[in-house]
């Protein structure tokens, strides 16, 4: 026997949900699936984006073909002496080591020889520098460091 009218409760599924309600939950439950997804993933980035800023090497701030050749480490910093032996190039940089992300005053110097002083000092969040100059066959001054202490060496790396 078929029937000829169906009534609201006759809609309803064995949940006793009727269908474009449970449309509309699923609906709902696929969105805040898409939502969740979303900001876990954009969670993720900023928290992959800030450590990449952090953790940028005296190397890659100097560029290509520098390398690391003293360091001195102080409160709140360490500070950086980088030579390239290709472009007879000295660079320093200033790698906040407190207070990281948080702009404070820090600060990179270096003094070649027979050359002006070339210094790097306002608020930064990560690091100083780079300052670079030529110096094959000279001597160099170098230091900086923060707010918390800064520290300059003598004439030293003569090349």
């Amino acid at each position: 026997m078929a029937r000829a009218s169906s009534s609201a409760k006759d809609d309803l599924d064995c949940s006793g949900t009727p269908p474009e309600r449970k449309e509309i939950s699923v609906m709902r439950k696929a969105a805040l699936a898409l939502v969740t997804s979303a900001a876990a993933v954009g969670a993720a980035g900023v928290a992959l984006a800030a450590p990449a800023s952090a953790a940028t090497s005296p190397a890659a701030v100097c560029g290509s073909g520098y390398s690391v050749i003293d360091h001195k480490a102080l409160t709140g910093s360490t500070v950086y002496l980088l030579w390239n032996g290709s472009s007879g190039r000295n660079c320093v940089v200033t790698v906040k080591t407190t207070s990281v992300g948080t702009k404070t005053r820090t600060g990179a110097y270096l003094y070649v020889q027979g050359s002006s002083p070339i210094e790097d000092t306002d608020s930064y969040a990560y690091y100083a520098g780079p300052v670079s100059a030529p110096a094959l066959g000279k001597c160099v001054q170098w230091g900086g460091g923060t707010n918390s202490q800064f520290w300059y060496s003598g004439w030293t790396h003569c090349s």
